[in-house]
């Protein structure tokens, strides 16, 4: 049974990494030419309408998607109503939002061309909600080569549809329709490969089941999307559009890195430790080897990025978004602490442990909730050439908020779990001490005299022979597993 749980792992694992690395390119493709063809205001459009798409798409799905793949067997009456369940939430919600685009259009000064966008792109989240309970049928029986295919599929269609328009001159319009097309295609591929099929049923005593999971949780990712979202709304209302469209483009890219990893490791570990929940020497066993890792990959990931912000936006877009550079590195620092979180989170969801979760989020949200408040005042402000001073001065709050809801989850996961606080920080404290220690060379090469596909080639290169070669010689057993298991298919 452990062989088998390690293999089903490393097989979700690999897949999860191939669906990230193949989705990260396809949409960097797009991003970069869609930020060269498009302006900061036509971002700054479409921002405002992801804010409230956020909190729709987090009702519709209503933490079922947690619940289900926490529950050791989940029945076809189970998946049957959750998925009509969220398409009819899905619906309601659309129809709702319709009829309220003219009130968000007054929540950012007034533009009335939000009011069209806002209603052509609501219509993801009831295209998303059709492919929640097929993704997550794959997620729970730890096959995910599917998803990793139709999330392809859905990017590369999204990508031709989005630059065509955007070349034809449609503005914010191409990034709608991108996300139109992205949805569209990948519920379909989904739905065609699969032969699962939801019966005519709807249980409510099935949904009741869920509903003490599952309304933590939805609470949880409700608090979450505010944090990640709230600041989105205040910048549009008090700043403009014009620094949304500078937050938005930091906050994307941003994304690629921390949420790669961040779905990597929520969507490969949860299922493993949730079929270990009853045995809490080996759960322990494993969630510390899943921490390691999880530290090996993100320290230098995201720290690194940080280090080779500067030549990364040269190179991609020229000097057009360099007030971005500032917001982005302080988004991937608040990334590593949303990834730790993620993988604790982890750990107390296969143990049952929703409400802990939850009010650690309101702890969260709180603090953050605070330094907005401090910060608010000077939010619109500017200093010299720094047009996104206030931005900034924002974002270090939102990093304070993250740092203490990790110190907060740490010390609730190592007493629901019974490994001790100072195991768990030396699983991590090897990968950060190194990744601290060369993200400062790194940063050098931006200051020679070279392109800024050089300065990057040169960083990353030293960066990563550096990185690789101090776990060499270190003997981290993870770097180990992790070569082997590349070169010569060893299970993790």
């Amino acid at each position: 049974m452990l062989q088998s749980l390690k293999g089903r792992t490393a097989g979700t694992l690999k897949w999860n990494a191939i669906d990230r690395v193949a989705s990260q390119l396809l949409y960097a493709l797009t991003g970069v030419v869609l930020a060269r063809l498009l302006s900061q205001e036509d971002f700054g459009l479409v921002g405002a309408v992801l804010v409230f798409q956020a909190f729709a798409s987090l009702l519709v799905d209503s933490g079922f998607s947690y619940a289900l793949i926490q529950r050791k067997r989940p029945s076809r009456v189970d998946y049957s109503t959750v998925l009509w369940f969220n398409l009819g939430v899905a619906v309601a919600l659309y129809i709702i939002l319709w009829f309220c685009a003219p009130l968000i259009a007054d929540c950012f000064q007034g533009d009335r061309r939000i009011v069209p966008l806002a209603r052509v792109m609501f219509l993801t989240f009831i295209l998303n909600a059709s492919a929640i309970v097929q993704t997550n049928r794959l997620v729970k029986r730890m096959d995910v080569r599917m998803v990793a295919i139709a999330n392809s599929i859905g990017l590369a269609a999204g990508a031709v549809v989005g630059i065509w328009l955007a070349m034809a001159g449609y503005g914010a319009w191409a990034i709608v329709w991108q996300s139109i097309a992205l949805s569209g295609v990948k519920s379909l591929v989904l739905w065609t490969t699969q032969r699962w099929r939801p019966r005519p049923v709807f249980s409510w005593k099935s949904l009741r089941g869920f509903a003490g999971i599952g309304s933590r949780m939805m609470f949880t990712s409700f608090l979450n999307t505010l944090f990640q979202n709230i600041y989105s709304f205040f910048i549009g209302n008090r700043v403009g559009l014009v620094s949304l469209g500078y937050y938005t483009q930091s906050d994307k890219w941003s994304k690629m890195g921390v949420m790669s990893i961040y779905q990597v490791v929520t969507s490969s570990f949860l299922p493993a430790l949730s079929d270990v929940q009853d045995d809490p020497v080996r759960f322990r066993r494993v969630a510390s080897k899943m921490t390691r890792f999880t530290a090996y990959l993100t320290f230098p990931a995201l720290i690194g990025l940080m280090a080779v912000a500067t030549p990364v936006f040269h190179m991609l877009f020229g000097t057009k978004w360099d007030p971005s550079i500032i917001l982005f590195q302080l988004l991937l620092l608040r990334g590593v602490f949303t990834v730790l979180c993620g993988l604790y989170n982890n750990a107390l969801l296969a143990l049952g442990h929703a409400r802990a979760i939850m009010w650690l989020e309101v702890m969260r949200d709180a603090v953050a909730l605070g330094a907005l408040a401090i910060c608010f005042p000077y939010l619109a402000e500017t200093r010299g050439d720094d047009m996104v001073w206030g931005l900034t001065l924002l974002l270090w709050g939102q990093v304070a908020a993250s740092f203490l809801t990790w110190i907060a989850t740490l010390t609730v996961t190592a007493r629901k779990s019974g490994i001790s606080v100072g195991h768990m920080l030396l699983d991590l404290a090897p990968y950060a001490a190194q990744s601290c220690v060369i993200a400062p060379l790194m940063s050098a090469a931006s200051l020679l005299s070279v392109h800024p596909a050089l300065q990057l080639l040169a960083a990353c290169a030293g960066g990563g022979l550096l990185y690789l070669g101090i776990n060499k010689l270190a003997g981290s057993q993870v770097q180990a597993d992790l070569i082997d298991f590349v070169l010569r298919k060893k299970k993790l």
